[in-house]
């Protein structure tokens, strides 16, 4: 199964301009809340009430009992690694971005064997050629000794979309997943301007992170704790999981006049029976489906039932979903989510969830009131139509 691409029937082209800010560069925030749930919570109420101030720890009482709760239980891969030139010892940034199967490759003069293939950006002062090979060292052994290595990348190619296609393998027999884990930098967004640090292991990554594949967090539900969740299973809700994996396209600016000629990029995402069968069980007892997410929202409207208004299938496909207002809501009636960059399909989404004009008011509001944006910054609650 594909999922469809949508792009909303709207009444009138928007230009991307239509979804831009003025951002003042200090609200961007570079490191966590120092609380996961103290984060800064702006709610939206249905209607035109006036936004409400809140934190995150706040939730629980601004759900109706029953609610479902969707979160998205990607788990971030460690992305980033850097290395050496075996030949030169020139200095190698490799970013991983999905695996692409396996291929014989030579890993040493004479002795061939099938090691692991993965789509990958790479950054060197010199063009990367094919047959470079790089070392990469465990995080923390500092530089590398000539020839030491745990993990070891060969660059094949580059592909017609200018992606490289590497191979991976390591001389200790380690599982390369293993090693990547070792090896790899937590792939922050570039707009936070720091390097990477031992606390961007834990807090780059949701409490129930499960399955690896994502390149880049689910940013709305880093501000969740497993007592938070606690908190609202007392308050009756229901909690289900779907699995989308964030790639590096959720970064892609976007650099046409119109969002109709924006190439969306393609994303993995699993909708798992027992989550359809909660959508269902929602459904019943009259109560809200809450996305935890833009990522979220996309899984649950690409897996929307379409002759079935309100329910979704079991899924595993890819979509390239692109929500902007017009979009028929299907499925989500109230989303969790931060504050996104100006200008981006993530904040077209929230336009077409709760109206342009109140998205850039609230938005406008959180600037005045020195709420913190983008990746690590504060979150909204808003519904449908609101």
């Amino acid at each position: 199964m594909r999922a469809l691409l949508h792009r909303g029937n709207r009444l009138a082209r928007l230009r991307v301009d239509a979804f831009h800010y003025d951002l003042p560069a200090e609200l961007i925030a570079q490191r966590p809340a120092e609380e996961r749930e103290g984060a800064r919570l702006m709610h939206l109420p249905a209607g035109a009430a006036a936004p409400e101030h809140l934190r995150v720890r706040d939730l629980p009482g601004l759900l109706p009992p029953g609610t479902l709760v969707v979160l998205n239980d990607t788990r971030v891969v460690p992305a980033r690694l850097l290395g050496r030139k075996r030949d030169t010892g020139g200095k190698v940034e490799v970013f991983l971005l999905r695996p692409a199967g396996a291929r014989e490759v030579e890993t040493a003069p004479g002795d061939a064997r099938v090691v692991e293939v993965w789509r990958a950006l790479g950054r060197s002062t010199k063009p990367l050629r094919p047959g470079t090979v790089v070392d990469v060292a465990r995080r923390g052994a500092g530089d590398l000794e000539p020839g030491a290595a745990a993990l070891r990348v060969r660059i094949l190619g580059r592909g017609d979309d200018g992606l490289l296609d590497v191979a991976l393998w390591t001389l200790s027999g380690e599982p390369v997943a293993e090693a990547i884990l070792a090896c790899g930098r937590v792939p922050l967004p570039p707009y936070i301007r720091r390097d990477d640090s031992s606390e961007d292991v834990a807090r780059y990554q949701t409490v129930y992170a499960k399955h690896d594949g994502a390149v880049a967090a689910p940013t709305a539900g880093l501000h969740l704790t497993r007592g938070l969740i606690d908190r609202l299973s007392e308050r009756g809700c229901a909690i289900a999981t779907v699995t989308l994996h964030v790639g590096l396209g959720t970064f892609q600016p976007v650099q046409v006049d119109d969002l109709d000629d924006h190439p969306m990029h393609s994303e993995r995402f699993v909708v798992p029976r027992a989550t359809a069968d909660a959508v269902a069980a929602a459904r019943a007892r009259g109560a809200p489906v809450l996305a935890v997410g833009t990522t979220t929202a996309r899984a649950l409207e690409s897996a929307a039932e379409p002759d079935a208004p309100g329910l979704v299938t079991s899924a595993d496909a890819d979509t390239d979903l692109l929500v902007q207002p017009g979009y028929r809501w299907r499925v989500v009636d109230g989303l969790l989510t931060n504050f996104h960059l100006p200008s981006s399909t993530l904040l077209a989404l929230v336009a077409a969830f709760a109206g342009r004009e109140r998205t850039l008011d609230a938005y406008r509001a959180a600037i005045g009131e020195r709420y913190r944006f983008f990746s690590y910054g504060d979150a909204m609650l808003l519904w449908r139509g609101a």
